[in-house]
């Protein structure tokens, strides 16, 4: 039996099949499939959260022939979207067991899949990704070289419409990577807070609940093609940003503003111990330059930067401090509250620079 053209579909008759969809972004595409009435199944281990109300939820590692095949058979979908994909082999494995039981396989990638970001310059759906195959193992290269050829495994090997996301910086509730999270409880703390670089530096963030809705849009209009999705270009800057979580907090939090130089001479890590710090400097030069215009025309929309940090806060202060959650064992993010209170007090020292 074939697989219904997913371009033809109503909102409510749409099969859509998640592999992951238990966290973060994978749990706002299952959200937002399921409020347009889509009939859900979710594919995943059952390791990393639960699965939503009103799914179907298959149990299985997508690293099994068997398991895929389980999943596979009997079953057929409009649209597939693939959230936890990571090597390109393993994702190969996935188009092949579903090839021919959807019409469309959405990939979630990542602008980290070209080969000039973050330090070209502006970037788009034109920049070159990684040279990496369609069957590279996990030894192959790293997070972005990975996901180039996680595309080509899709691109190369499902016979239906191959869609590719491609998101830059993610935020939104239930946040996994632990960014917005850790600026939020640390400010929450209040006192005196290390402000990195440059306050006026223009950022650009998304909201994953907004791509979640793109996703689906594109998939139920059957669309084969890609797009970056990393929100609007200048939407914050870091003082504004950082503001916006002092206010949803209710903190009395005083930034200090510190230089670049100074933080990088005392060895803070860019981008994970001050969480989305990228310094004047020509390795992060496009960090905040992606563009999606392409996905803006047709079709995306972005919430303001303070309401995913509005909301991002009430779903974060129900989960107890010690129990959140700032990262990976691979990636974790935060700054040692030794280290912070050494570094102001070595700043002030210096003399005080402009804070708020």
């Amino acid at each position: 039996m074939a697989p219904a053209l997913a371009g033809h579909q109503e909102w409510g008759a749409m099969r859509t099949l998640v592999i992951g969809g238990s966290v973060f972004l994978g749990r706002a595409i299952v959200e937002e499939a399921l409020r347009r009435g889509h009939e859900v199944t979710t594919f995943n281990r059952g390791l990393s959260g639960q699965d939503l109300p009103g799914v179907e939820a298959v149990r299985g590692d997508r690293e099994s022939p068997e398991d895929l095949a389980r999943l596979a058979g009997g079953r057929e979908w409009d649209a597939v979207v693939d959230v936890c994909g990571f090597v390109p082999r393993v994702v190969g494995e996935s188009v092949r067991a579903l090839n021919g039981r959807a019409a469309t396989y959405t990939f979630i990638s990542s602008i980290s899949a070209c080969s000039g970001w973050p330090g070209s310059g502006p970037t788009d759906e034109s920049t070159p990704r990684f040279d990496c195959a369609p069957d590279a193992g996990p030894e192959d290269g790293d997070y972005g070289v990975l996901k180039a050829g996680c595309e080509r495994a899709v691109e190369q090997g499902f016979d239906g419409n191959a869609l590719i996301i491609e998101p830059g910086l993610i935020l939104g509730p239930h946040e996994n990577v632990g960014r917005l999270p850790w600026w939020l409880t640390r400010i929450a703390r209040g006192g005196k807070v290390l402000a990195p670089g440059d306050p006026e530096i223009a950022m650009q963030l998304i909201d994953a609940r907004d791509i979640a809705a793109f996703t689906l849009s594109q998939a139920e209009a059957g669309t084969a093609d890609r797009f970056f999705v990393s929100g609007v270009e200048g939407n914050a800057t870091y003082r504004s940003f950082l503001e916006e979580c002092r206010t949803a907090t209710g903190s009395d939090a005083e930034f200090v503003w510190v230089e670049d130089r100074f933080l990088l001479d005392r060895d803070v890590q860019p981008w994970t111990e001050l969480p989305l710090w990228a310094p004047r400097d020509p390795g992060f030069a496009g960090v905040w330059l992606p563009s999606s215009a392409r996905a803006r025309a047709a079709g995306l929309t972005c919430r303001p930067v303070a309401e995913t940090v509005r909301d991002t806060w009430a779903w974060l202060r129900g989960i107890p401090v010690e129990e959140r959650s700032f990262g990976t064992a691979r990636m974790s993010h935060g700054i040692d509250p030794g280290k912070e209170a050494g570094i102001l007090s070595e700043w002030a020292e210096k003399g005080p620079r402009a804070s708020a």
